[in-house]
This record gives structure tokens, C-alpha cells and sequence, in this order.
């Protein structure tokens, strides 16, 4: 599960960073709201955390911005503003949950897997490819209705593939994508070996994934 973090306080971002990926979470980490707002469009996010205050944008004109570029990611809104006319104005620009500083890291983790239970919060519905699907929900991918059985990494490449397709991504976007940052700067010779091991384990569906020489790869039917 991935995560994006936009937190200009360096000791809490570093706190937030710790914790979740202790949870389990792969966490990409930004200082300002402007690279927020490009994470959250560029990639897709199981779960957001964002503070108000913030440099260039705040976490509020964050995600009114994302929310009118059409960006569904459940995002948690982090601030010490704690009035209800605080409380109406964030949750009325498109935040789904409200947390008040300082909080407790249990809680945290607590409210952002109630954001991800929320069934009209989730990743979205099944996504298809000739006669490939796979469901974002529950991690189930089948060809011709035989279930194919995908290690994490590859459910996350898979989907990111499916989701932009039949344009091409990047092999720096599949890596932001399906691996922690700090291996991002190894991960492109792995990424050609989960390709291979999807294209085995995908066989003879009518969807491939195509290789586009000096560009990434793209999912596309035959």
C-alpha cells in the first residue's frame, strides 16, 4: 500500500515516514503543497496525508485542486486549526478525514484504514484489458476467469499499467509506483524481471504488456 505524506516539518515528516512504513505502508514524502499536488496526479495513492499550512499551497487548496483535476485519493487533512469553521472549511474543499495536532500515531493509522474500508473510497472498480481483470479492492487478478496468482510488486505494476493504458509509463513512474524510495535508484534492472514474470504469468490472455524501447512499458490488447 502506498502512501503520500506532504509535511513541511522535517522531524514530523521523519516521524510519519517511520511509522507508516513500519505499518507496512510505502511512503513517498513531500515538503510543499505544490509537489503534492503533482504526486497526487501523477500517481495513485491508497491514502493521502496532508498538513494545512504548508509553503506555495496550502493542504486545503491542495485538494481543491486535485479534487477538480478529478484525483479520488482518500486524503487525510493534518492541522492544529481545530475550530468547526476550520473543521466545515477542509472537509468542504474535498478532505475526507480531519486530525488535530498534536495526535496520537494509533489513531492515525486507525482513521486511515477506516478511509481505506470506506467502500466509496476505494481504488475503483474492476479494470479490464481484452480479457484480463484485475480489482484494485481486493488484489484479484484473473485471465478468461482463471485466477492468476500476483505477488504484491506485480499486483502494483499490473494496475498502474491497466489504469494508464494503453499509454506509456515510464519505468521511473512504475518504480515510484511499486517499490519503497529508497531502493528506487536500484530498482530498474527488477523491473524488467517482474515485467518478464507478469508476461509469463499473464500467458495467452488477449491483453500485453508491450515494451516501448527508451520510453517504459504499456498494457494494450491484441
Amino acid at each position: 500500500m502506498r502512501v503520500l505524506v506532504a509535511e513541511d516539518d522535517r522531524a514530523l515528516r521523519d516521524v510519519l515516514e517511520r511509522g507508516l512504513q513500519e505499518a507496512g505502508y510505502a511512503v513517498d514524502s513531500v515538503i510543499d503543497g505544490v509537489a503534492a499536488e503533482s504526486a497526487l496526479r501523477a500517481r495513485d495513492y491508497e491514502v493521502a496525508i496532508l498538513d494545512w499550512r504548508m509553503p506555495v499551497l496550502s493542504g486545503v487548496e491542495v485538494i481543491e485542486r486535485a479534487r477538480g483535476a478529478g484525483v479520488h485519493t482518500p486524503i487525510l487533512l493534518l492541522t492544529a486549526r481545530d475550530t468547526p469553521t476550520d473543521r466545515v472549511q477542509g472537509l468542504n474543499a474535498g478532505a475526507d478525514d480531519y486530525l488535530i495536532k498534536p495526535f496520537d500515531f494509533a489513531e492515525l493509522l486507525a482513521r486511515l484504514n477506516a478511509l481505506q474500508r470506506r467502500p466509496a473510497l476505494r481504488l475503483g472498480n474492476e479494470l479490464y484489458c481484452g480479457d484480463l481483470r484485475f480489482d484494485p479492492r481486493t488484489q484479484q487478478c484473473s485471465v478468461s476467469d482463471q485466477a492468476i496468482g500476483l505477488t504484491m510488486t506485480e499486483s502494483a505494476i499490473l494496475e498502474l499499467l491497466m489504469r494508464r493504458s494503453p499509454l506509456v509509463v515510464s519505468r521511473e513512474a512504475i518504480s515510484h509506483h511499486a517499490w519503497q524510495q529508497t531502493y528506487r535508484t536500484a530498482a530498474s534492472n527488477t523491473i524488467e524481471a517482474h515485467i518478464a514474470r507478469l508476461r509469463s504469468k499473464l500467458g495467452a490472455s488477449t491483453a500485453e504488456i508491450q515494451t516501448v524501447r527508451g520510453l517504459g512499458y504499456r498494457m494494450t490488447e491484441r
